[in-house]
């Protein structure tokens, strides 16, 4: 009996002991528990504090950079139509610089000049009339000149548009690599075909020149006014002042250019028919008139030694030029 109170007063005793020593740690357990749950509380507070105050960071960028863009392209549409004015009435220097022609404005007017006089030279031969001499002459002395320069041209903006493409490559590949722009630029002033070759180089003498690399570029635009050239002067325009991943950008540009090119080999390949078509059918009275002179002479002669055969013979030569502009616009396509 005395063990058995022995063990009881030993429980007691521990329990007691365990439920002082629990009331006198309790305090300081509780308040190691809410001194930890206010140190969480103010981690996380912390945490979205940080999260909203770089939230708000983004957005502030990101607006920052919206308005810097819209100033951009602000900018830009302002220099576009300054640039639509210099496209629009191209003066004759700078058609002549277009054309890659390396002679003055008097000069052309002087081979102009001759182009008519032989003209006329020849319709005198033949006892043309002096009226019509005197057409001739003009159309000989302006018109032929004007058309030789139109038609080189568009050989040196085709030319450029088919060259175009590999030399964005190149610099996408030169930037990617880790070289800078300008000496990208001074690479495909070096490596490339002409006419591309003649005008980066333009370019870089430019920017040796102090110019911006915004301003060079625009530059381009102006010599070769096609729409590559437009996009490749605004890639660069809104990289210069923007930023942004030069690479990518003239990467999809480059796509954009030779997905451009398939439209057009396309476009000329399914309009081949109508060309075709339309050179038959512009050629044919040409064609029947210098068979039937050489059959019959005395039969067609009165056409160009009458007078009256004269006035006709003039009237249907305008009126097959105006068949034959008609044809062309019908068949030319614009993309």
């Amino acid at each position: 009996m005395n063990t058995g109170m022995l063990i009881l007063f030993v429980l007691l005793s521990a329990v007691a002991a365990g439920g002082i020593a629990f009331a006198i740690v309790q305090p300081t357990l509780a308040r190691e528990k809410k001194i930890e749950q206010r140190r969480s509380t103010f981690a996380r507070s912390e945490s979205d504090r940080q999260n909203h105050k770089a939230h708000r960071d983004r957005l502030q960028e990101q607006v920052k950079r919206r308005k810097t863009i819209q100033s951009s392209l602000k900018d830009l549409e302002v220099r576009q139509r300054e640039h639509d004015k210099h496209v629009t009435k191209v003066p004759l220097k700078r058609r002549l610089e277009q054309a890659g022609w390396s002679m003055s404005v008097g000069q052309f007017w002087m081979i102009g000049a001759g182009f008519g006089l032989f003209a006329a030279l020849v319709c005198l031969i033949l006892g043309s009339p002096l009226f019509v001499v005197l057409g001739v002459m003009v159309i000989a002395g302006l018109g032929v000149p004007r058309y030789l320069l139109s038609r080189a041209r568009r050989k040196r903006f085709a030319a450029f548009t088919q060259e175009f493409p590999n030399a964005i490559d190149l610099i996408v590949r030169g930037v990617k690599s880790g070289l800078p722009l300008n000496d990208t630029l001074r690479m495909v002033s070096s490596e490339t075909s002409e006419p591309v070759r003649s005008e980066f180089r333009r370019i870089v003498e430019s920017q040796q020149m102090g110019m911006s690399i915004g301003d060079a570029v625009e530059r381009l635009y102006r010599n070769i006014p096609t729409s590559e050239s437009n996009f490749f002067a605004i890639v660069i325009g809104i990289q210069a002042q923007a930023g942004g991943n030069l690479s990518e950008a003239l990467g999809n540009l480059s796509r954009v250019l030779r997905e451009r090119k398939k439209m057009r080999d396309k476009i000329q390949a399914v309009s081949m028919e109508a060309k075709a078509s339309a050179g038959i059918i512009g050629s044919l009275p040409v064609l029947v008139f210098v068979l039937v002179t050489l059959t019959n002479p005395e039969y067609i002669s009165l056409l160009y030694t009458n007078i009256w055969g004269q006035i006709l013979m003039g009237i249907s030569a305008f009126w097959m030029l105006l068949g034959v502009l008609v044809m062309k616009k019908m068949i030319n396509f614009d993309f």
